[in-house]
């Protein structure tokens, strides 16, 4: 279920599409441990700052209540003085280690260790990180401004959206003030914390917005991120992007990289990524964002059709994920779509939008033609 629904196109359609292979940077620093044989990999995960203006979520541990947003500022006024605002929003951001263990041939077994960085959420420990920062990790540790390390465990993620909530065993942590995405501005200026390297956390760069509002495509799923020109390194990930208030707007989550490329960095808007977290607290995932499992292709034109070897054109299923939702109702490559949930797909759109939409114990019901003729086929999520 966590197989992204992900529109291809041609090449020719493509041109304003911008494409990060990965998320962030996924070089974690990995150590092989076989027989008598140990040897040192070095790999870093990046993380990128994100922000969102003045509020935090209050301590839920143990109420049973749902978190609450509480608008807060973290300096009275704005301010263009670096060293105000990363007094004002440092101590809010963690750095985030992790490992994890799987086995070769000859049952060599191999511990992966990866570095990234988080942002507080609530003054009892809860922690927004990147989902791409802790997938797969077995072991989670955060180490606070003060030094201070602790065990973490996952309370929820979501991939789709690559935002993670992290819980550590703390009381009176300084959270992050957090701020609205939807009222930045191309040009404000921004600060970014974060653990660069995974080995220097609290580092701080400054830059500005550069866009708030660029559709990436990140390990084949479509984000609408924040642009910042602000210095993004492996092991920022996770990390807090900051306007001058000090209040939190995006969480940086990657960067654009290659040769002769600079002052690439994203991050997912804090007013998506505290609606995710939110979310993840209350019900330990994140409702609205299920995905099926397939790759379609919109031919939408004869010449597209024809090029991807259709004899009509449509929203046609290219490709099933193994282990999917998708697999499980019986869909196939060239399944041509007719109808979702009795409403009848005309778009890429149509399609994903019924789809992301759907929620555990809702029936989907797809209509499909296959072989000239028309078959239905139905799930409960």
């Amino acid at each position: 279920m966590n197989d992204e629904v992900k529109e291809i196109k041609p090449e020719m359609e493509a041109e304003n599409e911008t494409k990060i292979k990965t998320r962030g940077f996924n070089n974690p620093k990995t150590k092989k441990i076989a027989t008598l044989v140990i040897m040192a990999v070095v790999m870093l995960t990046l993380g990128i700052g994100g922000g969102y203006v003045g509020a935090t979520i209050a301590n839920k541990q143990g109420s049973g209540s749902s978190p609450q947003i509480i608008k807060t500022s973290a300096t009275d006024k704005a301010t263009t003085d670096i060293s105000t605002i990363a007094e004002a929003a440092s101590e809010s951001v963690v750095e985030i280690s992790t490992s994890s263990v799987s086995r070769g041939s000859f049952m060599q077994q191999y511990v992966s260790e990866g570095a990234g960085s988080g942002v507080i959420l609530t003054a009892d420990g809860y922690i927004i990180t990147n989902y791409h920062v802790i997938d797969g990790a077995s072991s989670i540790k955060v180490r606070t401004k003060d030094g201070t390390e602790y065990d973490a465990s996952v309370v929820g993620s979501d991939s789709a959206n690559d935002v993670a909530v992290l819980k550590i065993d703390a009381k009176n942590l300084t959270v992050a003030a957090i701020g609205d995405s939807d009222n930045l501005k191309v040009g404000e200026s921004v600060v970014a914390i974060g653990n660069p390297l995974g080995s220097l956390g609290g580092t701080v760069t400054e830059g500005i917005i550069s866009a708030t509002s660029r559709t990436i495509t990140i390990d084949d799923v479509d984000m609408t991120l924040l642009q910042t020109s602000a210095a993004i390194n492996p092991g920022n990930s996770g990390g807090g992007l900051f306007n001058t208030n000090g209040e939190l707007i995006g969480v940086v989550n990657a960067k654009s990289s290659g040769e002769d490329v600079e002052g690439l960095g994203f991050a997912i808007p804090i007013n998506k990524a505290i609606d995710v977290a939110n979310q993840i607290m209350e019900n330990g995932f994140s409702t609205g964002n299920y995905t099926l499992g397939i790759r379609m292709v919109e031919a939408d034109s004869e010449s597209i059709a024809k090029q991807y070897g259709y004899d009509k054109t449509g929203i046609y299923v290219y490709e099933v994920v193994s282990g999917s939702d998708a697999e499980k109702m019986g869909l196939k490559a060239g399944d041509r779509l007719i109808s979702v949930n009795g409403t009848k797909i005309k778009s890429y759109t149509d399609a994903t939008t019924i789809i992301k939409a759907l929620e555990k114990g809702d029936t989907l019901k797809i209509t499909i033609e296959r072989d000239g003729k028309e078959k239905s086929l139905s799930l409960e999520i």
